[in-house]
């Protein structure tokens, strides 16, 4: 067995794992979860200058729709991502609360066409676990890994990962294409995992 299909045999036990981890959570602490993290301070710089991409939440994933509210509320302006189409990477559109959304793959809402394509500044990701080197497992697509990888190429971002504190685990086991998170926001604590 080659290592590449080693680690997407791990990274499929995983997402298992994860996922029943993840969902097992009552509603009540996930809301609760995501209340926290809107309340604490955000440990980022924000200004109308910034753009923040956030996501529509998918299943029992954590809401980043309070966080997000809170930041505009700060001045930031706000997108979502659209999936353009398998193996590319997410297309981040210009969005604002009360805005029209289309029904995308999966059935996660998402920014019409005619939104207008922006760069973030700042990336909200979604994730089934992650851990302390910065790397995170989703659904197994890569549009995520994809996606900073491409705005990566074009400007300085920060990717920060959004979860529950249950999400995290030892290690991830990662491959050359895995690109890593700068911080993790827990309703516990925030994890900065860049550089010091």
């Amino acid at each position: 067995m080659s290592a590449t299909s080693n680690i997407d045999e791990l990274k499929t036990s995983l997402r298992r794992e994860a996922a029943a981890r993840r969902d097992a959570l009552p509603a009540d602490e996930r809301k609760a979860g995501a209340e926290a993290i809107a309340a604490r301070k955000f440990p980022l710089p924000v200004s109308a200058s910034v753009i923040v991409s956030g996501f529509m939440p998918l299943k029992s994933e954590i809401n980043p729709l309070p966080l997000m509210q809170r930041l505009a509320e700060q001045g930031a302006a706000l997108a979502l991502p659209r999936i353009v189409g398998r193996g590319q990477p997410l297309s981040m559109r210009a969005w604002q609360f009360g805005g029209p959304l289309d029904r995308g793959q999966w059935g996660i809402r998402e920014p019409r066409p005619d939104a207008p394509e922006v760069d973030p500044d700042i990336l909200l990701v979604p994730l089934l676990a992650f851990d302390r080197a910065g790397y995170r497992i989703g659904y197994g697509a890569g549009y995520y890994d994809m996606t900073l990888g491409r705005l990566r190429s074009r400007k300085t971002i920060v990717a920060v990962g959004i979860a529950f504190a249950a999400q995290e685990v030892p290690e991830i086991p990662k491959t050359a294409r895995d690109e890593r998170l700068d911080l993790v926001l827990t309703e516990r604590e925030t994890i900065d995992l860049r550089a010091p």
